[in-house]
C-alpha cells in the first residue's frame, strides 16, 4: 500500500489539469508542464478539485511507480503555482559569478573561466558577484542545474572555499598546524 500514492493532489485555483491517455498536462500562472506516466498507473481528475493516482495491480513495480507518479504530479502542480528556487553562494578570494546572455560565467580559482549554458525554462540571476539564484517551474531542472554549478568547485573542508548552497553547512577540518 502506497501511503504517498493514495493521497489526492489538490488542484489550486488558476491551475488547469488535462489528462490525455498517459499524458498529464498541468498549466498554471507560471507556465505549463507535462508528464507521461507508465501504463500500470492511471490518473483521474475528480470534480476538477483534485487528482487521484491509481494503480492497476499490486506487483512491486506498480507499487513503486504509484508513489513516484503522485510525487511528480504534485511537484508539477506546485511548480506552476509557486515555482522552485535554489540559491548558491560562492566563497573564496577572487571567486565570482556573472551572467552574459544565456551563459553563466564562473571564476572559481581555475586558470580559465568556467562557462555553463543556462537551460531553457530556468531564470538564473546574480544579485551580486558571490550569489547565484536559480528559479524555474520544473523541480528536476532547477535542482540539476544547481548541482551542476556546485560541482564545478565543491566546497573544500579546510578553508571552506568553493560553491555551496546558501543553507549548506560545510564541515571544517583542522589543518596540519594543529598537531604542532
Amino acid at each position: 500500500m502506497s501511503r504517498i500514492g493514495n493521497q489526492p493532489i489538490v488542484i489550486p485555483s488558476g491551475v488547469n489539469v488535462s489528462i490525455d491517455g498517459s499524458l498529464i498536462s498541468v498549466e498554471g500562472p507560471l507556465g505549463k508542464l507535462s508528464y507521461s506516466h507508465r501504463p500500470e498507473i492511471t490518473a483521474v481528475v475528480d470534480d476538477g478539485k483534485q487528482i487521484l493516482i491509481q494503480r492497476s495491480n499490486d506487483n512491486k513495480e506498480s507499487r513503486a511507480y504509484h508513489g513516484l507518479t503522485r510525487a511528480l504530479v504534485q511537484n508539477m502542480v506546485e511548480g506552476v503555482t509557486k515555482g522552485y528556487e535554489k540559491k548558491l553562494e560562492i566563497v573564496g578570494v577572487g571567486y565570482l559569478a556573472a551572467i552574459q546572455g544565456e551563459i553563466l560565467q564562473l571564476r572559481v580559482g581555475f586558470a580559465n573561466e568556467v562557462h555553463k549554458t543556462i537551460p531553457q525554462g530556468l531564470d538564473v540571476s546574480c544579485p551580486d558577484q558571490t550569489h547565484v539564484h536559480i528559479k524555474g517551474t520544473d523541480k528536476q531542472k532547477v535542482g540539476q542545474f544547481a548541482a551542476e554549478v556546485r560541482a564545478v568547485r565543491k566546497p573544500e573542508p579546510y578553508k571552506g572555499k568553493g560553491i555551496r548552497y546558501v543553507d549548506e553547512y560545510v564541515r571544517r577540518k583542522a589543518g596540519k598546524a594543529v598537531g604542532a
